[in-house]
């Protein structure tokens, strides 16, 4: 699929690898408005058969350096930042059937922070700063920073970094979790590149099994949790994937997942 035209990101999809770009760099891609209602329109234009979608900042300062502070200066009130459009990208990101990849350039902050803490995995290069620095602003982070942060770190360690607004380096973001992959800013293109075609070659009805299992499991009590791996588990055996996957074992060759159009969700 050929890129579309769009002047605040760019977007592309090779097969079935899509790459999302935050395209404002001369601002270290803060996000606007009409960024945000372009990676919207990108997420109604993903192929069908997306099995990866990565999501990065143009240049090399930045992934997304937070909120347009500009936009921001002269709105008081929730209706005048409108924040549904932001919430709603958000939750595209985390609750895409395919994993989503945060490619960490630079500096992730803000609103730029919270959108990678929604995708599934992140990688970061070792120039990378991280954070939700909102209240240094007198605000708190606004689409979902402190719900997803406390989650993926603890409530002590959430507290500190959200409260005192630290901005954390790439190697403690690693040991702290907040990142999966650190990897040589010189390298870091080609990594992010390899990543995507590892996890493209993924059996997709498993892949989909395994995200649902994990993000929705964190709600449940561990009996529904249980429960929804199982019936996962029962479509992942009648899948073609798994005929592909035991026959390619057998056969001692690399499998072909081909995958499914229609996968039933058992949860919903």
């Amino acid at each position: 699929m050929a890129g579309v035209d769009y002047r605040c990101i760019s977007f592309v999809q090779h097969g079935p690898k899509a790459i999302l770009t935050f395209a404002r760099p001369d601002v270290l891609n803060a996000l606007n408005r009409q960024l945000i209602d372009e990676a919207l329109d990108a997420f109604d234009r993903l192929a069908a058969d997306t099995r990866v979608l990565v999501l990065r900042g143009a240049g090399e300062k930045a992934f997304a350096a937070g909120a347009d502070i500009a936009e921001m200066r002269e709105r008081t009130l929730w209706t005048d930042l409108d924040f549904g459009p932001r919430r709603e990208l958000a939750r595209r990101i985390e609750s895409a059937p395919f994993p989503t990849v945060a490619a960490i350039n630079g500096f992730a902050l803000g609103g730029g922070f919270e959108l990678a803490l929604a995708c599934h995995l992140r990688i970061a290069s070792d120039t990378a700063k991280v954070g939700l620095p909102e209240t240094r602003l007198g605000i708190i982070p606004g689409n979902g920073g402190t719900a997803r942060l406390a989650r993926l770190v603890g409530r002590a360690r959430a507290l500190q970094l959200i409260l005192l607004g630290e901005q954390v380096d790439a190697a403690q973001a690693e040991r702290l979790g907040l990142v999966n992959w650190v990897v040589p800013a010189q390298e870091f293109d080609q990594r992010v590149d390899a990543l995507a075609d590892r996890l493209a070659q993924l059996p997709p009805v498993a892949t989909r099994a395994v995200i649902d299992c994990v993000t929705r499991g964190e709600d449940m009590t561990v009996d529904q949790a249980i429960e929804n791996e199982h019936r996962w588990f029962q479509i992942c055996l009648a899948s073609p994937d798994k005929q592909e996957g035991v026959a390619a074992f057998l056969e001692k060759r690399r499998p072909k997942f081909a995958g499914a159009q229609a996968i039933p969700n058992p949860g919903r």
